[in-house]
């Protein structure tokens, strides 16, 4: 076999294990956003890589109640909310609270992720044609209201097949653009290994930043839409090993893209003493070093991580009310069409106001946090229920995750508390 054709070989193998990727794909959309790419970028220019320990048990915990909820999912052939519905004491008021706080806090979030992701065009549109800065308003405002529209437009005509290879694109997109960033910046050594120690910085909106890490990172949407996913996906009981298989590539995935970003913020801003206030200072994060080349490459990382999240964040709602029904989410139903249309205007406030959207998503993503202990604590039921699982035990280590995470959730949810309080 002659070069060529062994890189042409190389290349459809990585093409198709990328195009292989199962509803994994949908939890990197919804956990890597530009809420994720905020969070990461202020805490690496603030706090160096103090915060990569909590990144990596967000993304441990995430990783096993993915497989736990895609595994009842599996097992009983239920979706989530459906399950507390019908088999919990107080599932109805638990499900509809739960539908509350992360619609809540992921249309909040799909706010900044507009406002962000506009803001970015604007600046790649202003270094071309100077003369935009004197309408920087009118101009994020159309630039916001063009891609809500194009992704409602988009919605209409969905099945999950087509949402998953218009995800594929922009996650793959995003990961590579950030890992091109890293070579340009690298953080020392000692740091990363010390940001394994448990600490939480001492200084105002440190507490806020670690939970809108574990909001952000952790995120309730991604586990609870996980059966919906996976069933979208035709899969079935026999599919219990790719499902284990997906729930940890994604897992890993979401550790080392986020750990990436937060490594580049580390490496370009943090050393020379400066922060991110706002949407420009994040592409200036590698200005200094690599020029306008840089700059293109990191907003081209962040705008595909602002675009692979508004199309789960469309969905969320009309996603957990179809759930809570039913089981079946049906994207071509008036309930959807109404629901969408109802996000995609919320969406537009951030930017109508002209609101800083790097402040509007830390908050959204501290939101977050308060709905996690709920969402941990349903699927503990839901395995340990036998009337619901019949003759299928859950492994004792599967157990030893979710309680952890459960302990996890409720210390930052305590955490995100005395964090607003202070805000």
């Amino acid at each position: 076999m002659s070069a060529s054709e062994n890189k042409k070989s190389l290349l459809k193998k990585i093409i198709a294990i990328i195009l292989g990727f199962g509803p994994g794909i949908f939890a990197i959309g919804y956990t890597i956003g530009t809420g994720s790419v905020t969070s990461m970028i202020v805490a690496g220019s603030k706090f160096n890589m103090q915060l990569l320990w909590v990144l990596l048990l967000s993304c441990l915990f995430s990783g096993v109640l993915m497989f736990a909820y895609g595994n009842y999912a599996l097992l009983t052939g239920e979706t989530a909310l459906f399950g507390f519905k019908k088999h919990l004491k107080f599932g109805k008021v638990l499900a509809i609270l739960i539908i509350v706080g992360i619609t809540f806090g992921q249309w909040n979030s799909l706010m900044g992720i507009l406002g962000i992701s506009s803001n970015i065009i604007f600046e790649i549109l202003a270094l071309n044609f100077e003369g935009l800065k004197a309408f920087e308003y009118e101009a994020v405002l159309t630039i916001a209201i063009i891609i809500i529209v194009t992704f409602y437009l988009l919605m209409l005509v969905g099945k999950y097949t087509f949402f998953e290879k218009i995800l594929i694109i922009f996650v793959t997109l995003m990961g590579l653009s950030f890992l091109l960033s890293l070579f340009f910046v690298q953080p020392l050594g000692v740091d990363v290994l010390k940001g394994l120690v448990p600490t939480i910085p001492d200084v105002p909106g440190g507490k806020m930043l670690v939970a809108a890490f574990v909001g952000t990172t952790m995120a309730a949407a991604t586990f609870l839409s996980r059966p919906l996913f996976v069933k979208g996906k035709g899969w079935d009981i026999k599919n219990l090993k790719q499902q284990k298989k997906d729930a940890i590539t994604a897992a890993i995935l979401i550790f080392i893209i986020s750990g990436t970003i937060m490594a580049v913020a580390s490496g370009a801003l943090f050393y020379e003493g400066k922060e991110v206030t706002h949407v420009l200072d994040m592409a200036n994060t590698l200005e200094p070093v690599a020029g306008k080349w840089a700059v293109t490459i990191f907003f081209f990382g962040a705008l595909s991580a602002g675009l692979s999240s508004i199309f789960p964040c469309l969905l969320i709602a009309p996603l957990l009310i179809a759930d809570y029904q039913s089981g079946e989410l049906d994207t071509n139903s008036r309930q959807f069409r109404i629901i969408t249309a109802i996000a995609c205007l919320v969406a537009l406030i951030g930017p109508a106001f002209g609101a800083n959207p790097i402040e509007i998503q830390i908050l959204s993503q501290v939101f977050n946090v308060f709905v996690l202990p709920i969402v941990v604590l349903g699927i503990i039921l839901m395995l340990s229920n036998k009337k619901v699982m019949k003759e299928y035990k859950t492994s004792i280590w599967v157990y030893i995750g979710l309680f952890a995470a459960l302990f996890f959730s409720l210390v930052i949810s305590f955490n995100g508390i005395l964090a607003l309080l202070d805000y």
